[in-house]
Parts: structure tokens; sequence; C-alpha cells
């Protein structure tokens, strides 16, 4: 009876806060990414009106432009780095609410050009946090970072946001230096002006339109469409992981509640529940029961660079604080990937297929009938 409580309470909750969404004017950094592309799509379903600034999407092909999204928002291809070109665009959109979703995400790719993943996940954050600080019109402001953040010691309880912040290879280190540039920007100009400033630190994010490289659940999806054995690096190494609409909630909620009252404003850990701590081993025993047709997978070993064994997340400030709690466990996420892949492989309707997982997500099925 309790889950199923919280369950509804949740449900509406989520629904306030996408109706919070219509008419504001929200800017996106990152617009182009997995991450950003869902979350576009979310935010122009709500009525918002929404301003992108992103590189082109680099991958072939990449969820922005399957998904359409762009007809919705004002999309501006750009490099965080240039901070000119930022505050240009900035400026002119006015925005109310930021979310800085902007950054170099892979490890191993941080490793081979640790410059540049320094200075787009440092000084990106600092050229966002400027145009934040030199802005009349913005009261929330959201740095989306990584559970990478933290000082990894590979014990079996969740890090705390308390806990040291000190990433080990060079794409974890610069997010944890942007957690510490916005805490200062916070500090220093942003809190004297009542400009609510949280960052939120999400788990592994999987879902439908991820065509990223290093990720385990596209390289499952590249075996399974070339009928191949998928190949796993680290079966036993154990991620938070969570659908890619899991974290985006978070995100929506934490900013409006933010909006509407300086006390949200904070650090949070985002990440599903200690039972949807897998390894990825598990994670793909998964992917291949529900992808089915004998689709299988084997470990090897390709060498690289160092990645940590184990990582979770204590996410019961988030929980207690802002009321959010995860939808949908891993089985369900794995689940919901498959279905959008199969769209995708069928060539069918992937603004369709995203609006559907949205609308479930939701509760529009889960509430059919409730009064």
């Amino acid at each position: 009876m309790g889950e199923w409580k919280s369950a509804v309470e949740g449900v509406g909750q989520l629904k306030e806060t996408m109706e919070f969404y219509h008419g504001k004017k929200v800017f996106v950094t990152g617009h182009t990414g997995f991450k950003g592309a869902w979350l576009c799509k979310m935010l122009t379903d709500a009525g918002a009106e929404v301003t992108g600034y992103a590189l082109a999407p680099a991958d072939e092909p990449n969820l922005y432009e399957m998904s359409g999204v762009a007809a919705g928002i004002n999309s501006v291809f750009g490099d965080v780095r240039d901070r000119e070109r930022l505050q240009q665009i900035f400026k002119a959109a006015e925005p109310e609410i930021v979310f800085h979703l902007a950054a170099q995400p892979i490890v191993r790719r941080s490793y081979r050009d640790p410059h540049g993943t320094y200075e787009t996940n440092v000084m990106g954050t600092v050229n966002i946090c400027e145009c934040i600080r030199n802005s009349e019109s913005v009261r929330s402001f959201l740095n989306v970072t990584t559970d990478k953040v933290y000082l990894n010691r590979e014990w079996e309880w969740g890090y705390r946001e308390t806990d040291p912040l000190d990433g080990y290879d060079p794409y974890s280190n610069s997010k944890s230096c942007s957690e510490l540039v916005t805490h200062s920007y916070r500090s220093s100009f942003l809190e004297e002006r009542n400009i609510a400033v949280s960052t939120a630190r999400a788990g592994n994010v999987i879902g439908g339109g991820d065509f990223s490289e290093d990720r385990i659940i596209p390289d499952c999806v590249r075996a399974a469409m070339r009928k191949q054995p998928i190949i796993v690096r680290n079966p036993f190494s154990i991620r938070p992981y969570q659908h890619v609409l899991e974290p985006l909630s978070a995100y929506l909620t934490i900013a409006k509640m933010q909006y509407e009252d300086l006390v949200y404003a904070d650090c949070y850990n985002v990440g599903p529940d200690d039972g949807d701590c897998v390894t990825t081993g598990e994670l793909v025993d998964l992917f291949c029961e529900k992808w089915g047709a004998g689709q299988r997978w084997i470990a090897q070993d390709a060498g690289g660079p160092h990645e940590s064994n184990f990582l979770k997340l204590d996410c019961s400030k988030i929980k207690k604080k802002i009321g959010w709690s995860p939808r949908w466990d891993i089985a369900e996420a794995v689940e919901q990937t498959c279905s959008f892949t199969r769209v995708y492989i069928e060539n069918g309707d992937i603004a369709g297929e995203m609006e559907r997982e949205i609308q479930e997500f939701m509760g529009v099925k889960a509430c059919i009938g409730c009064s």
C-alpha cells in the first residue's frame, strides 16, 4: 500500500512539474546530445520556450536529428568554450531557467584528450556561469555533473553529497572541478542575487537513442543489429544504471522547486535504488533476455586505462528534500530501451516512441481509470 501511494504521489508531482514549464524560457547547453535531446523533447511537450546551445551532433545516427526536436526549439550550434558566442546567444534568449549539460562525457576519450576534456568541462562551466552572472533574467540554474565526481574508494555503501570530490580520470576529475566552479559562483556572485543554483550527480544513464562510443547499451544495440555477440570489457563492475527519463525528471523537479523557493538549491545525487545497482554482466544479461533472438555476450578484456569497478550513490537526500524517487526498475529500463531500438530498426516514428515512453513514465498508462 505504501509503495502504491508513493507511486501515485510521484505521478502527481511530475505532472505538476511539467505544467510549471509551460511558457517558461529555458536555456539548455548540450541539447544535441543523448540526454539533451530527451530533455528538449520533454520541455517542448510541456510548452516551454527552449533555446539550445551545443556543438552539431557528431555521431551518425544521432537522437537529436531523428527525434525532430530542432523543429520546436531555437537551436544554435556553438562551442561552450567560445565565451563570446555563448554570451551573445544567452543574452538574446533571456532565459529564466538554465540546464548545463554540455560536456565531454567519455572516460576513455578523456585519457586520449585530457586538455580538451578539461577545457570543455571546466571552462565551459565557467563560461555558462559568467553568462548567468551577467544576466538579469535567470532565476534557476542546474549544472548536471556525474556520480564519478567522488573520491572513489570502491567501498560497498553509497556516496553521499558530503563525501570528498576527487574524480580519478580526466573526465571524472574535470567534472569534480565543474562542481567546485559552480559552488564558487554560487557563493561569490549568484546567491546574493537570489539566483538558485544546484548541481545534480547522476548515475549511468541508458535508454533509446544513445549511439555513443564506449557505452555498454549502445555496444549491445550495435552487436544485436549485426547479429554478433556483445563484447563486455568489465562484466563485474557495478554501476548505478537508470533510464534516461529518471535523472531528467529529477533535473526538471529540482530546477522548478528551487525557482519557487531558494531553500531547495543544493547538490543532489540522482540514481536508482540499491536493488538496481547491478554489474555490467547482469545488465547485459537483461538486454539479451529482453532482446531475444538468441543474443549472447562474451567477456573480453580489451585493455585500456583505469576505470572504477564499484560505484554506488546514496540518494536519500533528494528523496527526502525534493520528494523525487526512481520510477522504473532496471528491467523496465532495459525493456523500454529495446522497444525504442526496434522502432529505430524498423524506421518507425522515433518522436512518437519518445512521447509514448514519456507519457508512460509520467503514469498516464498506469493511472488509466484512477480517480
